[in-house]
C-alpha cells in the first residue's frame, strides 16, 4: 500500500513539473569559406546565450537554391552579394535584416612543401607553376563565388584564355582547397581566409585588389526563420565580441561594428 502510494504521489509531481523548456535552435546556411571563424564565434556565442546552432556549409549557389527550394534555414551568410541578391528578390530574406559584414582577398597557393615561393602573373609564370600537366583548383566558374571571383581577376589579367583549359572546377572553395592541400593540384586559388586554415598550403600570389569585384559576405536572417535566435546570432556577430574570430582568419570587417549590448 505505502508503494503503491509512493509511486502515486511520485507520478502526481512528474505531471505536475512545469515541462523543461527545449533549447531554441538556430540554423546557418554559409559559405565553405566561413567555416573556420563561424564555427569559434558560434561556439563563444552558445555558451554566452544558450542558442544551439546547427550549421551547414557550402558554396553560397549550393546554399541560396536549397533555400529557395525550402530548406529551413534561419540565417544565410553568402560568399558574394550575386546570391543574396537571387534570394532578396524572391522575398526569401526578411527585410531589414541585411548586412555586408566582412570582406576578403583572393589568392594564389601551392602544397606547403612545394618548391615555388611565388608565381608572376604571366602566362609563363603560371605555365612554370602548373608544370606540363598540372591543373589549377578552384570553385566552378560560373556559379561557386571563388570560381567568378578568379575568372575575372583571370579575364582582367590578360591570363582567362591560357588557364581555362587548366582549371580543375571544385563544387565550393574548401574541395579547390583540399586538392592543392593534398597535392593534386600545383596551385589553387581561393580566399585568404582559406590558405590560413590550412597548414597544408602556402600562399604564392595575391590578386590585385582591382582585378575583380571586392569579395563581400552579405549576412541575412531568412523569410522563413524560426525564433529569434537567428538574429540574435547575427547581432553578436556584427559585435565587438565577434571580431577575433574573423580577423585570426583574415577576414576584412566592413565598416564599424555596434557597441557590444
Amino acid at each position: 500500500m505505502r508503494a503503491t502510494l509512493r509511486a502515486l504521489v511520485f507520478a502526481g509531481l512528474i505531471v505536475a513539473a512545469p515541462a523543461a523548456r527545449a533549447a531554441e535552435t538556430a540554423t546557418i546556411f554559409a559559405a565553405a569559406s566561413l567555416k573556420n571563424a563561424l564555427d569559434a564565434a558560434g561556439k563563444a556565442f552558445t555558451a554566452e546565450n544558450g542558442v544551439a546552432l546547427k550549421t551547414s556549409y557550402a558554396a553560397s549557389s549550393a546554399l541560396a537554391r536549397q533555400i529557395e527550394q525550402g530548406a529551413p534555414a534561419d540565417l544565410f551568410a553568402s560568399a558574394d552579394l550575386e546570391w543574396m541578391d537571387y534570394l532578396e528578390k524572391k522575398s526569401l530574406v526578411r527585410p531589414g535584416t541585411r548586412v555586408n559584414l566582412l570582406g576578403n582577398r583572393i589568392v594564389v597557393i601551392a602544397p606547403k612543401d612545394a618548391t615555388i615561393t611565388a608565381v608572376p602573373f604571366t602566362p609563363a609564370g603560371f605555365d612554370a607553376a602548373l608544370g606540363p600537366d598540372g591543373r589549377l583548383a578552384t570553385g566552378e566558374v560560373t556559379s561557386v563565388p571563388i570560381g567568378k571571383y578568379a575568372k575575372a581577376a583571370f579575364e582582367t589579367l590578360g591570363l582567362w584564355s591560357a588557364l581555362r583549359p587548366r582549371l580543375a572546377q571544385a563544387d565550393n572553395v574548401r574541395a579547390a582547397l583540399l586538392l592543392v592541400s593534398r597535392g593534386e593540384a600545383p596551385l589553387g586559388v581561393v580566399y585568404e581566409s582559406d590558405a590560413r586554415s590550412d597548414p597544408g598550403v602556402k600562399v604564392v600570389g595575391v590578386f590585385p585588389a582591382d582585378s575583380h569585384p571586392p569579395v563581400v559576405y552579405p549576412f541575412a536572417v531568412t523569410a522563413e526563420a524560426k525564433g529569434d535566435g537567428a538574429a540574435r546570432f547575427l547581432t553578436f556577430l556584427r559585435s565587438a565580441a565577434a571580431r577575433p574570430y574573423f580577423e585570426a582568419q583574415g577576414f576584412q570587417i566592413l565598416g564599424p561594428t555596434p557597441p557590444r549590448q
